[in-house]
């Protein structure tokens, strides 16, 4: 029963959006119609699940303004819920074989479609708006995250290479095989041809005038 979006808007029928932006022209009033509409509008949906475009004619001007009503409240954008309007009105052309007159009335499932659509797209709406925030915080904070790294390496090396300057040479030697190059302290004793001891107290006292010079706590 499928049929072109384009012609849900049988002839005589109001575009998706006319000049005067309403979804359709002849209003409608939302009051609860009475047991003679609901056995009209069952009758006309079931001939619409026949493939009717005339009968769907009848029932998107009987319709579609409690949706676009329905929709509006719920979306609060009168554009958006145009075009919601005219997707719960595809949905009940092509569900409308599925419609039961004993499980309610054709408005009934109609405003149920309606506003389950329309919560859709809000969510839907909400959920991209914060992907999309999201996505500029991280890149906020990772672009400012890897600037605070490198000025805070960089200021950390300049603050390192100046304080090693106060060592002495022996010093100097010492902890920059033990903590730059990673050797163990008998390694660093065998490279420097010193006692193991000796190297022991180079790298304390080393370490300490570092530790001083940097402002590092003991």
């Amino acid at each position: 029963m499928a049929i072109p979006a384009q012609e849900l808007r049988p002839r005589g029928l109001s575009p998706a959006r006319p000049a005067g932006g309403r979804p359709v022209t002849r209003p409608l009033s939302f009051g609860a119609p009475g047991p003679r509409a609901r056995e009209d509008l069952a009758e006309v949906m079931s001939r619409v699940a026949r493939g009717d475009q005339q009968a769907f004619a009848t029932l998107y001007d009987a319709v579609a303004p409690l949706v676009f009503g329905i929709v509006l409240r719920v979306v609060r954008d009168r554009a958006q819920s145009e075009e919601v309007t005219q997707e719960v009105m595809i949905d009940l052309w092509r569900q409308a074989a599925r419609f039961r007159p004993e499980a309610g009335s054709v408005t009934a499932w109609a405003a149920t479609i309606a506003h389950r659509r329309a919560v859709d797209r809000v969510r839907s709406a909400q959920a991209a708006s914060d992907r999309e925030h999201a996505r500029a915080t991280r890149e906020h904070t990772t672009a400012f995250d890897e600037v605070a790294e490198q000025v805070e390496t960089r200021l950390e090396s300049e603050q390192v290479r100046r304080c090693l300057r106060a060592l002495t040479e022996l010093q100097r030697q010492a902890v920059t095989l033990a903590y730059y190059r990673g050797l163990t302290y008998r390694e660093v004793a065998q490279t420097l041809g010193a006692p193991l001891p000796t190297v022991k107290t180079r790298l304390r006292d080393g370490l300490i005038r570092l530790r001083d010079c940097m402002g590092v706590g003991s």
